[in-house]
């Protein structure tokens, strides 16, 4: 994941302190500063970029809620941090990502960040495959289907040809343009070179790949 550049707001010393800690436990967090002063992260953020604020609600100047609506429209997320239960609703009106009730632990603060929108893999129109000492630059349109072989996939060109690598399909998944779909536990498929489904076979070309109960649902929904 790339950097998640944050800033913390919060009148209190204690708290401020807390959180910093948390962020720096956090390898893609990028910590960008803290305010106690509402006023000041609101002149911070006209010069800087930041995807995410960790912001108290009961502040003196601003409340964190009237802040929120403030920056509405920049794009940058909030995790809402209080010792008061009573604005919860209020924070999910205003589209936070989560709402942190004090004291914070750390696991806590985890689960909320986890919640940040994962970037969507960058498009690109070729994939570099490590087999063995060898690497191999194949374009994605050449690619049918992946399948996991007990600790490797193997990828499946349509011009018959097969490339071995030892990876996980799992954390494969999570690297790969849109373009392709997990559609079975051992299976993930180019959305570009389906042609049908046919009973719980997606046909791509001469081949058919099994899509499991779980999967069947989205595949039925991302290409037909």
């Amino acid at each position: 994941m790339s950097s998640i550049r944050c800033i913390i707001i919060d009148d209190e010393e204690l708290a401020r302190t807390l959180l910093k800690t948390y962020v720096d436990k956090i390898d893609y967090l990028a910590y960008k500063g803290a305010f106690q002063n509402p006023l000041k992260a609101l002149s911070f953020l006209k010069d800087n970029t930041i995807d995410l604020i960790f912001l108290d609600i009961q502040m003196p100047e601003i409340k964190g809620t009237e802040f929120a609506e403030m920056i509405s429209k920049s794009g940058i997320r909030i995790i809402f941090t209080t010792a008061y239960s009573e604005y919860a609703l209020q924070g999910f009106e205003l589209s936070a990502l989560d709402y942190l009730l004090k004291p914070i632990t750390f696991k806590r603060f985890v689960s909320a960040v986890e919640k940040f929108p994962k970037p969507e893999a960058q498009q690109e129109d070729s994939l570099v495959i490590k087999s063995g000492y060898d690497l191999h630059k194949v374009a994605i349109d050449e690619i049918l289907f992946i399948k996991s072989e007990s600790e490797y996939v193997t990828y499946h060109l349509d011009n018959g040809k097969k490339i071995m690598a030892y990876q996980s399909l799992s954390k494969l998944e999570a690297t790969l343009p849109h373009t392709f779909l997990r559609v079975h536990r051992s299976y993930i498929v180019n959305k570009q070179k389906v042609t049908g489904l046919k009973g719980r076979d997606l046909l791509l070309g001469e081949h058919r790949i099994a899509v499991s109960d779980s999967y069947y649902d989205t595949v039925k929904k991302e290409l037909f």
